[in-house]
């Protein structure tokens, strides 16, 4: 059976976008630029705020210094309203409950910087031993960089075949192969599962539960 499950965050654990697209819309809106429908948003999210922020900005208008600003406006409100409205998919409750019943170690690896990871995840799953819940940080390159995976190993040491890392972007399968541990996709996050076959992920799932069938392969 695998030892540990590394989860992606946004779009896998937790249906965050409503607050993201808030979020930027505040900030664009704010700076004087247009604002997004929700639906464009989970193809904005996945590789951190200052990406998002990119992908939401005019095209003549993603110099870096605007970019910065930007992320400033969305990080004051972000702060404020991080669990406005996100909330677990269906059936995560129970699967991490499980997971944790069969004592599975479960770790956290997200592109969001680190202040609001946090704040997800102690928030709406405060009853979990996470061994580790790893949010993007200035020292650390962001996925598909596989350095959160092996940050996670450093502070829960397991064998990378007793590994298995979840979520629901191909930047997310990715992270995975680089870091040589096994992938699932799930088809119930940001992103389509076209996605997930074409970045090959090693499973595809439809529902949390179905994680567990897979762990004692």
């Amino acid at each position: 059976m695998k030892k540990l499950v590394i989860f992606d965050l946004d779009g896998t654990l937790v249906d965050t976008i409503s607050d993201l697209a808030n979020a930027c819309n505040y900030a664009l809106s704010t700076m004087g630029f247009p604002t997004h429908h929700l639906s464009v948003y989970p193809f904005y999210v996945g590789n951190g705020v200052s990406k998002l922020i990119e992908r939401s900005l005019p095209t003549d208008s993603r110099d870096k210094e605007t970019i910065r600003n930007v992320r400033q406006k969305f990080t004051e409100y972000y702060d404020e309203h991080t669990i406005d409205l996100s909330h677990p998919y269906e059936g995560i409750p129970e699967l991490v409950k499980r997971l944790n019943d069969h004592g599975i170690k479960m770790a956290v690896a997200s592109n969001k910087y680190q202040r609001a990871v946090e704040k997800i995840i102690y928030g709406l799953f405060p009853d979990i031993p996470w061994v580790a819940v790893e949010g993007q940080k200035t020292d650390v390159p962001v996925k598909p960089d596989p350095s959160v995976v092996f940050e996670i190993l450093s502070k829960s040491p397991t064998s990378k075949q007793d590994v298995i890392f979840v979520g629901d972007s191909g930047v997310d399968i990715e992270t995975a192969r680089r870091a040589c541990v096994e992938s699932v996709g799930v088809t119930w996050g940001f992103r389509p599962e076209s996605e997930l076959v074409e970045h090959h992920a090693n499973f595809i799932i439809n529902k949390p539960l179905e994680l567990m069938t897979l762990l004692n392969h």
